[in-house]
Order: C-alpha cells, then structure tokens, then sequence
C-alpha cells in the first residue's frame, strides 16, 4: 500500500511522530514537505519557520528511524501547492491531522475530477501535552512545551533570526 502525508513539520514533534508511524504501519510512504512559500501561506499564525533544507534533514532523520523499525521505505517530496501530491496517482492512503481533514475531501474531490480513485482519508488524532492541549510546532516555536509536550515555562521560545 502506498500512504501520502503532508505538512511543514517545524519542528517535528510527537503529534508528528503519531501520524508517522500510523502512515508507516500501513506501507510505504512519501512525505511532502512544504516549500518555502507554502509554508508561509499554509500558517494559521505568523511564525518563523526554518529552510525547506533544514526541515528536510530533519524530517529525514526522524523518518529513516521509523521506516527501518517498520521495514518500509518512503520518499520526501516538496509540495508547492496545497493538495500536493496525493492528486497524483499511485496513492492508497491519505493521512491527515485532525484540522487537515478537509484538506484531504478536497484532495478527493480534485482525484475524482481527473478521473482517479478517491484515496482512503485517515485521521489520526491529536498528541496532547502535559496540561493536555495539543502538541503543536506554533507552542513548541513559542516556548510553552518541548517537542514532547513537556511544559517548558523557563523556554522563551526560537528566536527569529537576524
């Protein structure tokens, strides 16, 4: 089975790890990651976030962890528009967060329009933290948890850089 997933992942964190390992568990997955500009326009709030290079490392590096614990392999693709690649043939599987969902209808919508088989939509939900609000890279770039969830009061958050 071939899985599609999407997002800016800066930075990766539990909640992203969740979605991961659901995707893994049903086949082999590409990951399309955010360009540049994509990752601006696609922000419910104005924050920095890293080069599509930096990300991509770190994506990489937590992906080929989790593919070789599931004996899968997998591709990091860039998306450059939000529907990505999973309008693309030669997907199975679509996973989404939560507030991705509708996203993922509109993907469908789009893959029956050209003439493709709609993809199974999985939602996988949220990663709480330890006051039990989600996991989120917005909170973690504030300073208010870790990449874990862990309350971090003493953090001051990533600094913009110069």
């Amino acid at each position: 089975m071939d899985v599609a997933l999407g997002g800016t992942f800066d930075p990766v964190h539990d909640g992203h790890r969740r979605l991961f390992e659901h995707a893994f568990e049903r086949g082999d997955v590409t990951v399309g990651l955010t360009s540049d500009d994509l990752a601006a326009e696609t922000r419910h709030e104005e924050r920095y976030v890293r080069s599509f290079a930096e990300r991509q490392a770190d994506l990489d590096d937590e992906l080929a962890e989790i593919a070789e614990r599931h004996d899968r392999e997998y591709e990091i693709r860039r998306l450059d528009e939000p529907t990505g690649i999973a309008v693309e043939e030669g997907f199975d599987v679509l996973v989404v967060s939560p507030e991705t969902e509708a996203g993922g209808e509109r993907v469908n919508e789009i893959r029956r329009e050209n003439g493709l088989d709609p993809l199974d939509i999985e939602v996988v939900d949220h990663a709480r933290a330890e006051d039990g609000d989600i996991i989120s890279s917005t909170r973690i770039v504030r300073g208010e948890i870790d990449q874990y969830g862990n309350l971090t009061p003493e953090h001051e958050g990533r600094p913009r850089p110069e």
